[in-house]
């Protein structure tokens, strides 16, 4: 891979997790040889042993690490603006499980490439995805070049342990390949769909094989009420009774909480995905992130699917998250900018159990991104943290590198063939939704 001197940025290495203003950003170069960082500093302080094959002039742009995407279902790309304006179970059992049921593996792959063309162009390096036929989403990850962590959906039953094997076979395939560009997750969708004594086996599969695990968890008032009928417990009380916190676990969602069940998922470091627009989108309500990060919980930013959404704008979803909590609290201070930032990056390596990476640093990946700051809407430029929460557009990205290796270069990509893409999606919508 080629050594690559990036010069004249603004760099917001998110290195501090408090940083006060004045060192939040600066004006510098990067050095990148291989899939490595080798260097970050002020304006001409790489070494001089440092021969770069290409040298990128960042004047008027910004540089930060690859946002992280932390929970989505990729391939729901294909049932975009399907099915809104629907409650959570609505939406789900009589319109999106119905058409999922159809798909194909073929359908998977094309719809998964289509969310990493949208995630790249909007500066996306890194997703945790839940969903079917793993295989084909890996393939597409393969090929689009970007850095995925891999969850097969699973339910309970027998089709749940056919999951679980699936699960054995994708990791035993894709876990750490290429330098861990691709990671594998056990995916349980959530504990109103999964038993305690099938979460348990999760759980040892999980111990077994060394993997984490990525579930929905108190999404809803009605999963809440769910899991109280049936356990007498609440969500987390219920996980922790099963032992699925004796894993790494990354819980997407957690939406409604007491405080005590608010310590369980800080005392068991269970790692937390905050998804603002798609818990208003479909009313499931406002997770308690202020208090979750007073705690000390790990918080994360995600899309979730695009059906939810309808977006992978992880922009919009900083944006979102810190005005959201802003309002329901009456409290202007409340998640700042440099926090929702963080939440997309550094906290989003962390929540999936990627290390090295969030933090634009010597020895770390080079997973990173130049947003462009010639546009109207981000002069003047008052706080350059402020204008990346609160006023870049996904369309202002300019340049998107992975492992080293750049896919977008002035708003295009470079792995993928837009419109093969889009010709395969509108056939495989067509055929699903009974268009012709």
């Amino acid at each position: 891979m080629a050594k690559i001197l990036i010069k004249n940025c603004v760099i917001i290495p998110m290195e501090k997790e408090l940083a006060d203003p004045g060192e939040r950003y600066f004006t510098g170069e990067i050095a990148v040889s291989g899939r490595r960082i080798v260097h970050v500093g002020p304006q001409g302080t790489v070494s001089s042993d440092f021969q770069a094959e290409r040298v990128i002039d960042g004047t008027g742009k910004v540089a930060l690490p690859g946002l992280i995407n932390a929970h989505t279902h990729a391939a729901m790309t294909l049932l975009r603006s399907y099915a809104d304006d629907l409650p959570l179970m609505q939406w789900l059992e009589q319109r999106i499980w119905p058409l999922e049921a159809n798909l194909t593996p073929e359908d998977v792959y094309w719809g998964t490439k289509l969310s990493i063309l949208e995630m790249l162009k909007a500066g996306i390096t890194t997703f945790a995805d839940m969903y079917l036929f793993m295989e084909q989403v890996a393939q597409a990850v393969q090929e689009g070049g970007m850095r995925a962590s891999l969850a097969r959906g699973i339910v309970g039953g027998e089709r749940g342990l056919a999951a679980l094997r699936e699960t054995e076979e994708l990791a035993d395939k894709w876990h750490g390949f290429e330098e861990g560009r691709i990671t594998v997750m056990f995916g349980p969708h959530a504990p109103y769909t999964c038993p305690p004594e099938f979460l348990k086996e999760v759980v040892k599969k999980a111990k077994q094989s060394g993997l984490g695990i990525h579930i929905h968890l108190a999404e809803t008032l009605d999963e809440v009420q769910r899991i109280k009928n049936r356990y007498g417990k609440l969500p987390v009380e219920l996980m922790e009774e099963v032992g699925l916190f004796e894993v790494p676990v990354t819980a997407a969602h957690c939406v409604h909480l007491e405080p005590h069940e608010i310590n369980i998922l800080r005392d068991y470091n269970v790692k937390v995905v905050h998804n603002p627009e798609s818990n208003m989108k479909l009313a499931s309500g406002i997770a308690p992130v202020p208090e979750m990060l007073e705690a000390g919980v790990t918080v994360a930013l995600g899309t979730d699917g695009a059906a939810s959404n309808n977006n992978l704008d992880l922009f919009g979803e900083m944006r979102a998250a810190a005005l959201l909590h802003k309002v329901n609290k009456l409290d202007s201070t409340v998640i700042s900018a440099y926090q929702a930032l963080q939440m997309a990056t550094r906290a989003g390596a962390k929540a999936l159990g990627l290390e090295d990476l969030g933090v634009l640093k010597a020895g770390y990946k080079a997973d990173l991104i130049l947003v462009d700051l010639e546009k109207p809407h981000l002069y003047p430029r008052h706080d350059i943290v402020a204008h990346l929460v609160y006023a870049v557009q996904a369309a202002d990205v300019d340049t998107v590198m992975v492992d080293g290796r750049i896919l977008v270069e002035k708003g295009q990509v470079l792995s993928l063939d837009e419109e093969e893409i889009y010709r395969k999606v509108k056939e495989a919508s067509d055929r699903l939704t009974g268009q012709h």
